[in-house]
């Protein structure tokens, strides 16, 4: 077992991943009947769709010996209505200005973040959209 859900009222719910004993609490955004205080569970989905690609581009990027520490996501869930889903995922990408990557490498980490299980599990109904901002490529590169 991964992880059990106990829902406490109020439109909220904690998970618990029961190897590490972390919790995640949600709360039902306020354009569907929540406080909006805390992750809705759709915002989970656009989340962890941002920490698995950087997580695999982590793993790339630390065979390129490139470091990607600060790299920053910022992520917009874009809902659909009848029946309410996520239409789409907008993820824009910043890596720090101290970030050494050739055009190649970046290309590579780019691919590779493409490769993660939660891509992979994303409904093809979903668009998802990808920005990187990458620092400038000096000669030294």
């Amino acid at each position: 077992m991964t992880s059990t859900v106990i829902y406490e009222g109020e439109l909220r719910t904690v998970a618990r991943h029961l190897a590490s004993g972390t919790r995640i609490e949600t709360d039902a955004p306020v354009d569907n009947q929540g406080k909006g205080e805390k992750f809705s569970p759709t915002d989970l989905v656009a989340t962890a769709l941002g920490s698995c690609m950087l997580t695999v581009m982590g793993m790339k990027a630390r065979d390129l010996k490139v470091d990607l520490i600060n790299t920053r996501i910022e992520i917009q869930k874009l809902m659909k209505p009848d029946p309410r889903r996520i239409g789409g995922i907008q993820l824009t990408f910043h890596f720090p200005d101290s970030l050494q990557a050739t055009e190649k490498e970046r290309l590579i980490l780019e691919r590779a973040g493409n490769t993660c299980p939660v891509r992979y599990s994303i409904h093809p109904d979903i668009i998802v959209e990808l920005t990187y901002n990458w620092p400038a490529v000096t000669a030294a590169q």
